[in-house]
């Protein structure tokens, strides 16, 4: 972390609640909204192998975030889902090439989790914040929490389309620690990704990985704080 960053994640307090943290911020996509939904709306026209198109979505949406900030690149978000769809896409010539129009509508609509709208609600009663820290640009992220219905759920939404880079990099998660002036360890951060966990606690970060899929463990040196199977267990730990 350079020294600046470091700044940031040490610095000093507005004021907050006087117990817990004192936000929760959420990845957006895998955690507070299902990758799989846009492509499970149209299974039926994609056929047998709608499971394997989804996930090899995922996959290359996250591979162009990561290699083209490594490259000192940046394409934004919006672009890269469409440029991995355009991929699987030739990947899987079987699939009906006129369906592409209809899975990015559904994936700017993608379903929430079903205990999205209970949990943010009810963490909202400790008097933290309540935020999104995400690699979407700021429309996608507008249009996907108001087709949620979530959006008086949310104080702010941060996107790293404002740095031109994508997490893991340190930059990104100071977005918040600098918006709040909130050292990193009052900060609750929950994510599905567990690269993103990772990234996060290597920031500073309190760690909440929501393991919906029990995945196994990985990035040892940069262990959650919590693993929880869905975010309901939040409000467990706020209790």
């Amino acid at each position: 972390m350079t020294d600046a960053i470091a700044s940031l994640a040490e610095g000093g307090h507005d004021a907050g609640p006087e117990d817990g943290p004192r936000a929760y911020v959420f990845d957006a996509y895998g955690t507070l909204f299902d990758v799989h939904a846009a492509v499970r709306r149209h299974a039926e026209a994609i056929g047998p192998d709608a499971r394997a198109f989804s996930d090899l979505w995922r996959v290359k949406q996250l591979e162009y975030t990561w290699v083209t900030s490594l490259m000192g690149q940046y394409r934004d978000f919006r672009v890269l889902t469409e440029d991995s769809l355009d991929f699987c896409l030739a990947r899987f010539p079987d699939v009906d090439r006129r369906l592409r129009t209809d899975l990015l509508d559904a994936y700017r609509r993608l379903d929430c989790f079903p205990e999205v709208s209970s949990v943010l609600a009810a963490l909202r009663k400790t008097g933290a914040k309540i935020a999104i820290l995400s690699n979407g640009t700021p429309p996608m992220l507008d249009e996907a929490v108001s087709a949620a219905g979530i959006g008086g759920l949310i104080d702010d939404i941060f996107s790293v389309d404002a740095l031109k880079v994508y997490k893991t990099v340190p930059a990104a998660y100071a977005l918040v620690t600098s918006r709040y002036r909130t050292a990193a360890p009052d900060i609750a951060f929950q994510s599905s990704n567990r690269w993103d966990i990772a990234g996060a606690k290597a920031f500073g970060f309190t760690c909440h990985w929501i393991n919906r899929a029990d995945a196994p463990e990985e990035y040892a040196d940069f262990a959650p704080d919590k693993v929880l199977s869905s975010l309901d267990g939040l409000v467990e730990a706020a209790a």
